[in-house]
């Protein structure tokens, strides 16, 4: 589920999406604690958190959906090879940056840049196609994003529709099945058989058959049972640690998020709130209390 719009029902204010249960509070009332242990934050802190050489960078944005304005004046920056996890309560804007970066809503106004090896380029206005194809930006998509009538194997080659010649994508899916036998095994298997952490996996894997250099990832623990949970974020690791890839992700699960992640970015109302390591986050008390099951 994307975060742009408020939902009514009450929430727990003892861990936030997954922790304890011991009182319950309504979104607004998350939304106003929240915005009370909102710390100031420099652009030289975001830049330290980066090791001062973002691969990300987003300045003074501004984006939203329609005329609506869900994001103001967010600045973010991260590293290459580094991992960013985006917390807070519904309708904070979490989800709104990962489109903003991919192109899937309304920049009003800001920047959105990315720096490979030492070349910055604008990639603000580009199209979601632009954008994994000249500026290595992939998007792993919420559950449910597979074709389940089409075996594994074509769906690893749908992946590849951006590649030059349908041959180009098949020599990427093999690459794919070479590094998950998981998905090897079940290459002839219709998708919607799939457990549903194998399912995640394809989709992961779908976003690899482009070799990007980015990935923006959606909820990758929504739906799933503990042991598949575990997986997916070993399977991130090996791709941020050994691939080197850069992951800026959204998660439900904030503990999971943040001890996974090497920075910690706290959203509420479409602004930043705090920023520091994952660690940090995880031992803040006031994120502990309202995110983290106290």
């Amino acid at each position: 589920m994307t975060d742009e719009t408020p939902q009514e029902e009450s929430k727990k204010a003892s861990g936030y999406h997954g922790g304890s249960v011991d009182s319950v509070i309504s979104v607004e009332e998350v939304n106003r604690q929240a915005t009370a242990m909102a710390e100031p934050i420099s652009l030289e802190q975001l830049d330290a958190l980066a090791g001062n050489k973002s691969h990300v960078s987003i300045k003074n944005l501004v984006a939203g959906y329609g005329q609506m304005e869900i994001l103001h004046d967010l600045d973010l920056r991260v590293g290459k090879g580094q991992s960013l996890c985006l917390i807070g309560p519904n309708g904070a804007g979490k989800s709104t940056i990962l489109h903003a970066i991919f192109g899937f809503n309304r920049i009003f106004s800001g920047s959105i840049e990315i720096n490979t090896d030492g070349v910055t380029k604008n990639v603000t206005q580009m199209t979601p196609n632009q954008k994994l194809a000249e500026a290595g930006i992939a998007y792993i998509l919420q559950d449910k994003s597979i074709f389940p009538n089409m075996t594994v194997e074509e769906n690893l080659w749908m992946g590849g529709f951006l590649k030059n010649k349908p041959q180009e994508a098949k020599e990427a899916a093999e690459k794919v099945f070479d590094k998950y036998d998981r998905l090897a095994n079940r290459r002839k298997h219709k998708a919607g058989v799939l457990s549903g952490g194998e399912r995640r996996l394809l989709e992961i894997s779908r976003a690899l058959v482009m070799n990007p250099e980015i990935l923006l990832v959606d909820e990758p623990s929504i739906g799933l049972e503990p042991r598949f949970i575990d997986m997916v974020f070993d399977i991130l690791d090996d791709l941020q640690n050994t691939e080197g890839k850069t992951i800026i992700m959204v998660e439900q699960n904030a503990k999971k998020g943040l001890e996974f992640a090497d920075i910690g970015y706290v959203l509420v109302s479409g602004q930043l709130a705090i920023a520091g390591t994952g660690d940090e986050l995880l031992q803040n008390p006031k994120v502990g209390e309202l995110f983290l099951g106290g």
